[in-house]
């Protein structure tokens, strides 16, 4: 499984129509612009998220950020999950990573999962999301995981921050996770890789518009846009556990999982690339609405086994 690049030859008809329908409502001049430069996300209200049957979850208050520890009622794992959501460090959390959570658990026969609502820009640029990731790996560690027993796991910049927190771990000469979920993982704040023009027009979440989350500068605030902490793929992957990065083909953030796929490679790592031919950027949402989605989410089971060891 491991080390190995695959590409899908078609998009489904649903993911098809799924894909076009999100280019069409961001189409819009003014809900449009306001989902891809994240002024949504900054302001998102939801209904209250309720806890599936089966599960407990404790809301925990760090000194700079909550978390929330979802847990099934008879915990069955040695094992434990981390989990770095997305939203362009500018969103916080929201009930889609609630649900990523129950998931990540049934994926991981019965493992918890901490979900942490990090610190966002502009009032806390970098490193308060590095920092508070920091934060929730210790706290794993003070109620008595192993290292080699927690998985990693995010999307877009949680992808990034998860790749930077494994790099700043293997940087301090820390033991690390024993495997790295990545999903269209934002690693590059260059915007320099060849799918930011390539699929300029194709992406229906950002294209068509330098006024975007990808263009966002907030987090970076006076920062090299290169610092690997912040851009990973400008990092060393050298000593990385297995990684498993999925990305779609339409998204203007494919060069980001492309470009670390191959160096993390090239570095030693043992790595499951996944481009999925016709799909947008963390199209894992779709959950069980089209084939690709469920497809992204049984591999990552298969990669959970894999890594704790489940898989025969």
């Amino acid at each position: 499984m491991m080390n190995h690049k695959e590409k899908r030859t078609d998009a489904s008809a649903q993911g098809t129509l799924i894909r076009e329908l999100i280019a069409r409502f961001t189409s819009d001049h003014l809900i449009g612009k306001k989902i891809k430069n994240g002024e949504l996300r900054k302001k998102l209200t939801e209904p209250a998220w309720n806890v599936p049957e089966g599960f407990l979850l404790t809301e925990i208050q760090m000194e700079n950020f909550p978390m929330e520890w979802l847990e099934p009622d008879q915990i069955d794992s040695e094992y434990v999950l981390l989990q770095l959501h997305g939203g362009g460090y500018v969103g916080t959390l929201h009930n889609a990573y609630r649900n990523f959570a129950v998931l990540y658990s049934e994926l991981g026969h019965g493992m918890p999962v901490l979900t942490i609502d990090y610190r966002v820009a502009p009032e806390d640029p970098y490193p308060a999301a590095l920092l508070d990731a920091v934060s929730a790996w210790e706290w794993l560690l003070e109620k008595g995981y192993q290292e080699d027993k927690i998985i990693v796991a995010g999307d877009s910049a949680g992808g990034g921050l998860a790749i930077a927190l494994v790099m700043y771990l293997r940087d301090q000469e820390r033991s690390l996770p024993c495997g790295l979920v990545a999903m269209s993982p934002w690693t590059d704040m260059t915007a320099s890789g060849e799918s930011y023009q390539t699929n300029y027009e194709k992406d229906p979440l950002f294209g068509n518009t330098r006024d975007s989350l990808i263009y966002n500068r907030e987090y970076l605030g006076l920062e090299d846009p290169r610092n690997p902490y912040i851009s990973p793929v400008f990092g060393d992957f050298s000593g990385f556990p297995p990684m498993l990065i999925q990305a779609g083909s339409y998204e203007m953030l494919l060069s980001d999982s492309e470009l670390a796929a191959k160096k993390a490679k090239e570095q030693g790592v043992k790595v499951r690339f996944h481009i999925y031919e016709g799909m947008f950027h963390v199209f894992q949402m779709a959950m069980q609405l089209m084939p690709e989605s469920q497809l992204a989410w049984r591999e990552v089971g298969k990669f959970l086994d894999i890594v704790t060891g489940k898989s025969g």
